[in-house]
């Protein structure tokens, strides 16, 4: 297991505007939590919130009396919304010239109200993303102590080798879970594997919960008897299933019940026997593996 990252990371992006809307106290309230809880790592990216979340989170970090060396912040960079805070934008685009990332970056810290990032990630691949600008911007916040780490998001395997020819990638940030498993086919995962980075998933639950469709309905009737095999709760078993996958993958959950926060990390000590892993593949498919 990697050692940098909580093996469960903590996604921010329902924190603000775009979610609970926490006020410091309560945001406050939640690191602690998630900390006590082994959670460590907060997964932000600039865009949350409208641009604003990262605002309120570091607000509430100030306040907070944590130990900066104890936590781990991610933000991501890239993706160019049409918002107030972006003003000069007339269409959604991604930007990755050097001048911009390292813009980006150091707005983060600003709003984040911290020295440095443990990891920034490209939030998107961009068809004009060049690799030589992605190395300068990276080589100088390495240099200037203002990232420890570098990683992409929703990257292929081919524009992973791209960038990481250029710039060394330590993670990839994918959707993954157990309804949305093409990163397990396409060689994703697999590169990850082979190269020494880390994968990381978003959405980990994947549709289970979000959707009522003959996928989800197959699976949660599986869900229904293994709950009681395993002594586990549903979400806690949809994890374990992400997790044990052998390229190491940390989820990143967005809830902000800490009911479900406690059980994430519990979901850590699961391991599905062989057959059941399969079973609950089989249900996602809908059909038996080749």
């Amino acid at each position: 297991m990697n050692k940098k990252f909580s093996k469960i990371i903590q996604g921010c992006m329902t924190w603000g505007a775009w979610g609970k809307q926490l006020d410091d106290t309560q945001m406050i309230d939640m690191m602690h939590h998630c900390m006590s809880q082994g959670i460590t790592t907060f997964d932000h990216a600039d865009i949350y919130g409208d641009y604003s979340t990262e605002g309120d989170f570091g607000s509430a970090f100030a306040k907070a009396n944590i130990d900066r060396s104890t936590i781990q912040l991610i933000s991501k960079c890239g993706i160019q919304y049409l918002e107030k805070a972006r003003p000069e934008n007339r269409v959604k685009h991604y930007e990755y010239t050097a001048k911009y990332i390292i813009w980006s970056a150091e707005r983060s810290l600003q709003l984040l109200q911290t020295d440095y990032l443990d990891l920034l990630l490209l939030h998107r691949p961009s068809p004009l993303m060049q690799a030589d600008e992605i190395q300068k911007a990276i080589e100088q916040l390495k240099g200037e102590g203002k990232i420890l780490d570098f990683g992409v998001s929703n990257f292929t395997p081919f524009q992973t080798d791209l960038i990481s020819a250029k710039a060394p990638i330590a993670v990839n940030q994918i959707e993954f879970s157990l309804t949305q498993h093409t990163a397990m086919h396409n060689g994703s995962l697999d590169h990850m594997q082979t190269n020494g980075i880390v994968p990381m998933s978003w959405s980990p639950l994947g549709s289970v919960f979000r959707e009522d469709t003959s996928q989800t309905q197959r699976i949660k009737k599986l869900l229904e008897s293994l709950t009681e095999k395993y002594n586990a709760t549903e979400d806690q078993l949809l994890l374990a299933w992400v997790m044990q996958h052998p390229s190491g993958v940390h989820p990143v959950i967005g809830t902000t019940n800490k009911e479900r926060i406690t059980n994430a990390v519990k979901a850590a000590d699961i391991t599905l026997e062989l057959q059941d892993w399969f079973a609950l593949l089989i249900e996602s498919q809908g059909h038996k593996v080749p």
